[in-house]
């Protein structure tokens, strides 16, 4: 899962390496950040080495990241180093590090680096976001992992004037990506609940309320895409949920209305191929 730029800085994070030093890049190219880079994204600046560090390895760190809190059951199945709590039943499947709390079951699946509280059902399916809910459809008799399945996320947040305003990917403040293959064809369905819960905007009052269907068919950073009003109550004549986009990642905006304060819910469920 692709690390957003933080606003105001050029560089993030690119990955951390076997002895906790985070490595960072300008989008093209590796970048060795400074301490204010280093810590902006939450991370440790040794000033002894110059380093940007995730966490002080120690001759003794493995025994802690080896996946004791882990069950698994079946052959052939990979949790790589950081990954804990996580359950499998099945074969071949596959868990990328620094990830916590994941279901798998099934055969060839894989959780994504640094992916936690999703679960995969299925054959050959690749979740890529937090809180992720996978159906895995085969991927075209293993053509590849991710190559055809149906998941479902959830996003909030809440809003306090008209600007489009991305939704936080399971509730993670720090995550507003959704996260996605450059070559993925992505349909989608999202049902977007939005609250009015105060503000001096006039017009209106607390409680006002809309649901906003949105559905539409991505490809790169094209979309098409339509909204329906499925119910509303008050004043939401400004009230709006579409698909954006950073990169070649998707971001889930809403947009509410000046001096109104709303709290949103959307469900996204997403139907994936890849050609």
């Amino acid at each position: 899962m692709a690390t957003p730029f933080l606003n105001g800085y050029s560089v993030k994070p690119a990955f951390i390496n076997g002895v906790g030093e985070v490595l960072f890049t300008d989008g093209t190219n590796a970048v060795t950040p400074n301490q204010q880079q280093c810590e902006a994204y939450g991370y440790t600046y040794d000033r002894a080495s110059g380093t940007c560090k995730a966490f002080t390895y120690s001759t003794s760190l493995g025994k802690s990241l080896n996946n004791e809190s882990n069950y698994v059951r079946g052959a052939n199945n990979t949790t790589e180093t950081g990954t804990n709590n996580t359950h499998i039943m099945g074969e071949s499947n596959t868990v990328k590090g620094l990830s916590r709390n994941n279901i798998i079951v099934g055969n060839n699946n894989e959780i994504a680096n640094g992916v936690n509280n999703a679960a995969v059902f299925g054959n050959y399916g690749l979740a890529q976001r937090p809180g992720e809910v996978v159906i895995s459809g085969g991927g075209f008799s293993g053509a590849g992992k991710g190559y055809a399945q149906s998941s479902y996320i959830t996003l909030t947040g809440t809003t306090t004037n008209a600007a489009p305003t991305s939704l936080f990917v399971n509730g993670d403040s720090a995550t507003t990506i959704i996260a996605r293959s450059k070559k993925l064809f992505t349909g989608f369905e999202a049902n977007t609940v939005g609250i009015r819960t105060g503000g001096i905007n006039p017009s209106g009052a607390v409680n006002d309320r809309i649901l906003i269907r949105t559905t539409g068919l991505v490809y790169t950073t094209s979309v098409n895409q339509s909204r329906t009003t499925l119910g509303h109550f008050g004043t939401v004549g400004t009230f709006s949920a579409n698909i954006a986009f950073s990169g070649s990642d998707m971001l889930f905006q809403v947009e509410g209305a000046t001096n109104m304060n709303i709290s949103w819910s959307c469900t996204l469920n997403l139907y994936e191929v890849i050609i």
